[in-house]
């Protein structure tokens, strides 16, 4: 069963025009889970669009019904059979025509992700395996490979303690011109990891369709609490840039040899350079290797009479995609296992809120200068905030996240004495001054407020006049009070309008408290 991420993200590729070994290796699927995807978002006939505004769990039970998830008992295929004919003198057989061969006899037998995948068992449990190297006729501006640097050179001197300092060196390079960017870093972490690749793109004055970045921890990973940040910071990545971050095979550094070429190169001519002076700042550190990198990139090829540049400038630049507006804003990531049952996520000394309904749930906090977003676990944006600097309130709260309950106490608790006086001034002369005595008994205003919302709540199912001539009686006896005000009700016998019956007061407070959010 695959997840609501794979589904929509391997239909949307394919309906883009992607190749299968793309989505294939961009979504560590078989051809068959691919084709078994496509063959259900077919034969739902639900668009793509409809799929998306779909709930996750909803999408992934339509594709993966219960009733599918059983497995047949299928015994293996005769493996030794199928590798004696592909090894026969003068044959011309290999594993593709064998597994079509195996399911012309075995139509319920294994697919081909499997298949391929127990025969390279047999092979290395059988006969140790096999090495081969594979020519690869490489696409201008298709991919732009990313790795660091594995020596991290002493290079960064700290002006007042004189320690010398090691640094990352961030590095990426294009398929056909090898054409390379390199910057130094602090770290190995996500933030500079996302930051060095915005600053290449910006570099190459381009974006080619895929990114492939090596299978590091930064960027590939199978901690549970942290796949959820690296998932959508690449999606984001994905979105701005519109291409495809496509890591190689997990323990298959040859996927990427380019890179893993220039990585020792850079070693070599680039670090072995940097040794022989002495930086105290990035900023020096990253001028100098820009300098050095720029003189790489013009130097000719050996055996040739053009360079790298001349060939990013002859062959990958012009099969390229143009930068889109603006530059992209690297975030803060924050991953939430789950939303607490106050509905507030904290960041940086403050409590952000999302919609009370899911708490329990999975969410993404993403945080910027100037804006917190927080997302679902799909990456799905549930809500923006302001990013709050001051010290108080550490509550950010928006009304519309708070369940009804919540919101009415909110709105109970924020009313003031003059609110109540405002009320009581729509009813009459009588019970404005009633309001204002029952205010100034307390010793504190504050301990009124109770009573001054019972009488005004019991006045909204009474007539007007009737209100008026009650509050009257209870300011002539001296006796501004709330059991006063309803004993005295109850002695002249007011009889109460019928429930949401227009009139004693205007209409925002002409709603019984219980009913305000119905």
């Amino acid at each position: 069963m695959q997840d609501y991420n794979t589904i929509i993200g391997s239909i949307q590729m394919r309906l883009n025009g992607c190749q299968t070994r793309s989505v294939m290796d961009r979504y560590k699927i078989g051809s068959g889970t691919l084709n078994l995807i496509m063959s259900r978002y077919h034969a739902n006939g639900i668009p793509i669009e409809e799929l998306r505004m779909m709930a996750p769990k909803k999408v992934e039970n339509l594709f993966y019904p219960q009733k599918n998830l059983q497995r047949k008992d299928v015994p293996l295929p005769d493996f030794q059979y199928y590798y004696d004919r592909i090894h026969a003198p003068g044959s011309r057989m290999n594993i593709s025509f064998c597994w079509l061969d195996y399911k012309e006899k075995n139509p319920d037998g294994y697919e081909k992700s499997q298949f391929y995948e127990y025969f390279n068992r047999f092979i290395a449990e059988n006969y140790g395996g096999q090495k081969v190297s594979m020519a690869v006729n490489r696409i201008p501006g298709e991919k732009m490979y990313i790795d660091w640097v594995g020596d991290q050179p002493e290079l960064l001197t700290d002006t007042e303690t004189g320690e010398i300092k090691k640094v990352h060196i961030f590095a990426t390079t294009l398929g056909v011109s090898s054409l390379i960017y390199a910057e130094a870093f602090p770290n190995e972490k996500l933030p500079c990891f996302i930051e060095g690749c915005a600053h290449a793109v910006s570099f190459y004055g381009a974006v080619t369709k895929y990114f492939v970045p090596d299978n590091l921890r930064t960027a590939v990973t199978k901690h549970t609490k942290d796949e959820l940040i690296l998932q959508s910071t690449f999606a984001d990545l994905e979105d701005f840039y519109e291409t495809i971050v496509l890591p190689p095979p997990a323990r298959k550094p040859k996927g990427k040899p380019t890179v893993e070429n220039h990585v020792r190169y850079l070693e070599i001519h680039l670090v072995a350079k940097l040794k022989e002076k002495i930086y105290i700042s990035f900023e020096d550190l990253n001028a100098e290797i820009k300098k050095i990198v720029a003189v790489l990139n013009k130097r000719s090829f050996q055996g040739k009479d053009f360079s790298r540049q001349d060939a990013f400038e002859k062959y990958d630049k012009p099969c390229m995609k143009p930068l889109p507006g603006g530059c992209y804003t690297a975030c803060d990531y924050k991953a939430v296992l789950k939303v607490p049952n106050n509905y507030h996520i904290e960041y940086d000394g403050h409590y952000y809120s999302v919609l009370y309904s899911y708490c329990g749930k999975p969410a993404i906090l993403k945080a910027t200068a100037s804006e917190i977003r927080i997302c679902d676990q799909y990456n799905r944006l549930i809500c923006t905030h302001k990013r709050s600097y001051r010290e108080s309130p550490l509550y950010i709260t928006v009304d519309e996240h708070m369940p009804p309950e919540h919101l009415y106490y909110k709105e109970v608790n924020s009313k003031d004495g003059n609110y109540y006086r405002r009320w009581a001034s729509a009813i009459g002369p009588a019970m404005s001054e009633l309001i204002d005595r029952l205010l100034k008994s307390s010793k504190h205003e504050e301990q009124s407020y109770n009573a001054c919302a019972g009488i005004l709540h019991k006045v909204k199912t009474i007539p007007k006049g009737a209100a008026e001539e009650v509050a009257r009686k209870c300011i002539e006896i001296n006796s501004c009070k709330y059991f006063t005000f309803k004993q005295m009700l109850k002695k002249m016998d007011v009889k109460e309008l019928p429930e949401h019956s227009p009139g004693t007061l205007p209409n925002h407070e002409n709603i019984r408290g219980k009913d305000y959010y119905k």
